[in-house]
């Protein structure tokens, strides 16, 4: 039986819950995660009141059968949920809307939403009702986890990937990862990347000398948070999708600012966070600019 919902979740892990069973992984994260801060896990089910005026004929057993199926598949989260946390905090809930929009609209009051992945095509991605992980990364108000593929505790010591490009939008990005970081005892890998123009004269050396201060400089002032993190600074040239993408072959999470408040659909959620939801081996952290 799926546990009784509340219209208080105050603040929590929320988890978007997905219908056509994304898999256990997303559940089994946010799951450890939520208890990892001592929080609540909130499971979030959508179920969009669209389809509902296409199909007058059958509106009620359909929308029914569409509230039955939501209800299926939070049992299942929360049945992995309480089967790795047996004490752990759990609210439900099925709003009667789109599934991007409920989210964004739960992450007003959440410390995390977590999502599992579809795997859909960029198309799919804009265009689907169903598209959650590109307009919620884009949009949501506080930092979403998009668990594609498992993150890496083999490792020793562990790592989380934070990428800088010492804009404004990367600095609430940098005191996530730091956080982040301390929770779970890991090294943190401070990567900037930066592509040679085509075109034109750079002096590579000094170009490399500013910006292995300015990234260095990213990171100043946060030790006197978590003075036992150990960090450590990258400057690669490359693609930044490519060579994070590489880096996130071994690590917990690769963590990255949001630039801008974007379109819904998540047009504007920018390329290396884009990129990242498709091509990294880890959890992908979206941080927005208004973090914490």
């Amino acid at each position: 039986m799926t546990p009784a919902n509340s219209d208080s979740p105050g603040r929590s892990v929320v988890l978007g819950v997905d219908a056509h069973d994304t898999g256990p992984m997303a559940a089994a994260w946010a799951a450890d995660e939520a208890d990892r801060r001592g929080l609540s896990l909130r499971l979030v089910h959508a179920v969009p009141t669209l389809y509902r005026e296409f199909r007058p004929f059958d509106e009620d057993r359909y929308h029914k059968a569409l509230r039955e199926r939501a209800e299926q598949a939070l049992d299942r989260a929360a049945d992995v949920a309480w089967g790795r946390h047996p004490g752990l905090a759990l609210t439900t809930d099925v709003p009667e809307e789109v599934p991007a929009p409920a989210l964004c609209r739960e992450s007003r009051h959440a410390a995390l939403v977590v999502l599992g992945s579809r795997r859909l095509g960029r198309a799919a991605e804009v265009l689907s009702t169903y598209s959650v992980a590109v307009p919620v990364s884009a949009q949501a108000h506080c930092p979403v986890v998009v668990v594609r593929n498992p993150e890496h505790t083999t490792q020793d010591p562990p790592f989380v990937v934070l990428g800088v490009d010492g804009s404004p939008s990367s600095a609430p990005a940098v005191d996530f990862a730091f956080d982040f970081a301390a929770e779970r005892g890991a090294v943190l890998r401070v990567l900037w990347v930066w592509q040679r123009p085509p075109v034109g004269n750079l002096d590579d050396d000094a170009t490399d000398r500013i910006l292995r201060r300015l990234l260095f400089e990213s990171t100043v002032g946060r030790h006197d948070r978590h003075p036992d993190v150990t960090v450590t600074h990258e400057l690669v040239r490359g693609h930044p999708v490519e060579e994070l993408a590489r880096a996130s072959e071994h690590a917990l999470a690769v963590v990255v600012g949001r630039r801008g408040g974007g379109g819904f659909t998540g047009m504007r959620l920018g390329s290396v966070p884009y990129g990242l939801l498709h091509r990294a081996h880890c959890p992908v952290v979206t941080v927005p600019a208004t973090y914490p």
